[in-house]
């Protein structure tokens, strides 16, 4: 049962998605209505063109419902405009990328320090971003990596600083499509780990991934034909259910 009182940091209702391709409309997403609790660790999981991505777009964002509402962190996001979107998303919403998308001309320090700088209303000063920014990196194990290129690092180890980069902004939320598709089976390990530890910490992640293990570990969300299909408890300890 979800708490009483308790603010949903995702509300997702009767969601509707379509794209004309030609003459022809194609329905991507048919009705999905879902609630996500603050902290939860959540898979989405379904095969390829099931929705799974535009569903994640619909949460960031990215793209915008045919029909139906969207409201994450208490914002109406299916109403906003485009330039509110956007500075809505960048204190709101981290978010991890598969294949990284470091800039390759910054070090991983400065590439970490950068979303600090873009937002619209800055949280910190010049000194407090670099100290953040090297604490997160510190938190994800890069403490003796931060100064070094991107190109001078481990795949493994840019997906750690990529998503020290999406906290960097301190978001209530972190979404990744695919994040440890582009990892070995170690460096998925330790990925995994880290987002467990960051979901203890009262960050709330949305992940689309085809990872057995993260779907063993969250709250699992099957897509299927643009349906939810299956929405079921992993073994993740703390998480708040419905």
């Amino acid at each position: 049962m979800t708490k009483l009182n308790a603010q949903p940091i995702i509300e997702i209702k009767d969601v509707v998605k379509c794209f004309s391709v030609g003459s022809t409309e194609i329905t991507i997403l048919k009705g999905i209505s879902l609630i996500v609790q603050k902290g939860e660790l959540v898979s989405i999981i379904g095969p390829s063109g099931s929705g799974k991505s535009t569903l994640l777009n619909m949460i960031t964002g990215i793209d915008c419902p045919s029909s139906g509402e969207i409201v994450v962190t208490g914002q109406p996001i299916h109403t906003m405009s485009e330039d509110k979107l956007a500075a809505w998303r960048s204190e709101s919403v981290g978010i991890i990328f598969q294949f990284f998308q470091m800039l390759p001309a910054l070090s991983l320090l400065h590439n970490v320090i950068l979303p600090m700088e873009l937002v619209a209303v800055r949280k910190y000063t010049p000194k407090e971003r670099r100290q953040r920014a090297e604490h997160l990196l510190e938190t994800v194990g890069l403490a003796d990596q931060m100064h070094k290129l991107p190109s001078q690092v481990s795949g493994g180890q840019q997906q750690r600083a990529a998503i020290a980069r999406a906290l960097a902004n301190d978001p209530p939320l972190l979404v990744g499509d695919e994040p440890t598709g582009n990892l070995d089976s170690r460096t998925s390990q330790e990925v995994l780990g880290l987002f467990n530890e960051v979901a203890r910490q009262g960050k709330t992640l949305i992940i689309v991934t085809h990872n057995k293990e993260l779907a063993a570990c969250s709250r699992v969300i099957e897509i299927q034909d643009g349906r939810i299909s299956r929405d079921e408890c992993g073994s993740r300890i703390g998480w708040t259910g419905h």
